[in-house]
């Protein structure tokens, strides 16, 4: 064990010891992982929670690196104390505060409206559990400098998290997220936050505001027409435990959908998640009773909806009638085209609107949005980084949509985050409308791939926890970058894209151009076949990410099948050239 790491994890743990505010139970905790000298306590404390993709998130528990009373108060107090000095002319600097239904979620959202309160900050307190989503329309209905959720989005029932927002809904980026950090690294200790609150300053919020969100959602509807003939479509959607459990169903209803089936076992709303592993519906396994559910009613589209409901996951029928999981960049492609071709066919295209994506989504939106004549931007992984560019460009472009391949959808510029309410409501409108043309969601979703191409990716997760895992992933990193193959699967490299260097190099040439994006820990090799694969360390949870894309011609729907089989086995033999397990 390293004994300078050990030392300094032991002072830290012993700083907590010696403060106040920090209760007994807390200290009994601390004082077992100190006489251990173990892995726990290493941690626990060798580092300070920062904010990462999504804010801050972690495994609950005591110490700095996990998320408790205490880090989510510091993490309070620092964020006051740069409103603040922000809006200092601001006669009221009000917040928007809610909570999913992750374990302790209430009491960590109470902690933080009292500190903000405490600190002469208005609180609009959501009265229950809601999605994040409208967290992020909230901000901006009721004109907040800032906003915070109390959620760790999809991650498994150990974790808690806190993600902040600015004023214009959008989770907060640079410059605000390293100064708030700079502000909360000024808190030394606990004792020096102000927790009780001032009820004075808390207005409790609730249906008026759920109303308010779900007659923006209505205006997003591009074809009513078709929804009122396909009112009957058979709609099976579960919230997985979650936020989704009232508000989704209710958005599909006022869409007009009349046949919605739930999943009984997953609307009750529970942070330990008793009918699922890990409540992500990225993962099959999640959807396992909502499929029982499809196969039982016959189903035309199945959806399911993270604990925060800003992340949804779609079963369909296949060419067999059988159910199968869209993953996300075929969510996405379905939906953009539908967005698009909507948007023409009302007229609604004028040279002016714009798409956007991330540096990891499927290639196929950018001809999409080529072929509608509208532009697309390519953005970091992270929908703070999509709703930059929606802010950025408000007033003088139109967004249409965009979308990640991690299941995150949005449209319209009323909420900032990705948004699974709103997906679910028009993904079941495309569903419709794909209906009305006497073809299944998987069948509209070929066509389009043999219009453009078939593009096929695969995302490979490798969990590598604690600080052991840090440093590990940190190293594969560092041997990715220093030491490029010159060819995957026979492919020669042409192309390393590294976003943390901002620098894109022409391997054949040696000619680098600069990378407009903000630096980030992502590196891209692109193949002579036109492969892509991309590595990254995920910013929420202990995990590094291979993204695979590739594509072939596709002839013709019979050839949907064989060309998938030919493009399976290439990212099979791209990731065993690579050693990926």
């Amino acid at each position: 064990m390293d004994q300078q790491l050990l030392q300094q994890v032991t002072e830290t743990a012993n700083k907590w010891l010696a403060m106040h505010n920090v209760d007994a139970q807390t200290k009994s905790e601390i004082e077992r992982m100190i006489n251990e000298k173990g892995d726990a306590l290493i941690d626990s404390f060798y580092r300070t929670l920062e904010f990462g993709t999504g804010g801050l998130r972690g495994i609950m528990g005591v110490g700095s690196n996990r998320i408790n009373v205490y880090t989510i108060a510091m993490a309070t107090q620092g964020l006051c104390n740069y409103l603040k000095t922000e809006f200092a002319d601001r006669n009221q600097i009000s917040v928007a505060i809610a909570y999913d239904n992750r374990n302790n979620g209430k009491l960590f959202c109470q902690t933080v409206a009292d500190i903000f309160t405490a600190n002469g900050v208005k609180v609009y307190l959501f009265d229950s559990i809601r999605p994040t989503p409208e967290l992020s329309f909230a901000i901006r209905y009721l004109r907040c400098q800032s906003g915070i959720v109390i959620t760790a989005s999809h991650n498994p029932k150990e974790y808690n998290g806190y993600k902040a927002y600015w004023e214009d809904g959008a989770q907060i980026i640079a410059p605000h997220d390293k100064n708030i950090i700079n502000e909360v690294l000024k808190i030394t200790s606990v004792d020096d936050i102000n927790m009780k609150g001032n009820p004075d300053l808390m207005e409790t919020i609730g249906e008026e505001i759920d109303q308010a969100y779900i007659e923006a959602l209505q205006s997003l509807s591009l074809q009513p027409e078709v929804i009122e003939r396909q009112s009957e479509m058979k709609i099976v959607y579960t919230p997985i435990h979650g936020t989704g459990v009232k508000l989704a169903p209710r958005a599909l209803k006022a869409f007009g959908f009349k046949n919605v089936f739930n999943v009984p076992e997953q609307d009750v709303v529970d942070g330990n998640f008793p009918t699922v592993k890990s409540p992500n519906p990225e993962e099959p396994a999640a959807l396992a009773l909502a499929l029982k559910k499809g196969i039982e009613v016959d189903a035309d589209l199945i959806m399911a909806t993270d604990p925060d409901a800003d992340r949804v996951g779609i079963a369909v029928k296949n060419f067999k009638n059988e159910f199968v999981l869209f993953n996300g960049n075929q969510t996405a492609t379905f939906l953009i085209y539908y967005l698009l071709k909507s948007w023409k066919e009302k007229g609604l295209l004028t040279g002016n609107e714009y798409l956007v994506k991330t540096i990891v989504t499927t290639e196929i939106l950018p001809l999409l949005a080529k072929s509608f004549n509208v532009e697309i931007f390519d953005v970091l992984t992270g929908f703070k980084y999509i709703a930059d560019i929606i802010g950025k460009n408000e007033g003088t472009k139109k967004f249409i949509g965009g979308g990640e391949e991690s299941y995150g959808y949005l449209a319209g510029e009323f909420v900032r985050d990705k948004d699974a309410i709103m997906a679910c409501a028009l993904i079941a409108e495309a569903a419709a409308w794909a209906k009305d043309q006497g073809k299944s969601v998987f069948e509209m979703l070929v066509d389009i791939y043999v219009e453009y191409g078939m593009f096929y990716e695969r995302l490979i997760s490798i969990t590598k926890k604690g600080k052991s895992g840090a440093d590990a992933i940190e190293q594969l990193m560092v041997r990715f970058r220093t030491n490029p193959p010159a060819k995957i699967n026979k492919s020669k490299l042409v192309c390393i894209k590294d976003y943390q260097k901002q620098e894109s190099v022409d391997v054949l040439t040696g000619v680098k151009s600069k990378i407009d994006l903000p630096k980030s820990n992502v590196l891209q090799f692109i193949l002579e076949d036109d492969s892509i694969v991309s590595i990254r360390p995920s910013g929420t949870e202990p995990k590094i990410k291979f993204y695979v894309g590739t594509r072939a011609n596709l002839t013709s729907p019979s050839n949907y099948t064989r060309t998938v089989t030919r493009l399976d086995k290439r990212i099979e033999a791209i990731l065993e050239d690579m050693n990926v397990e």
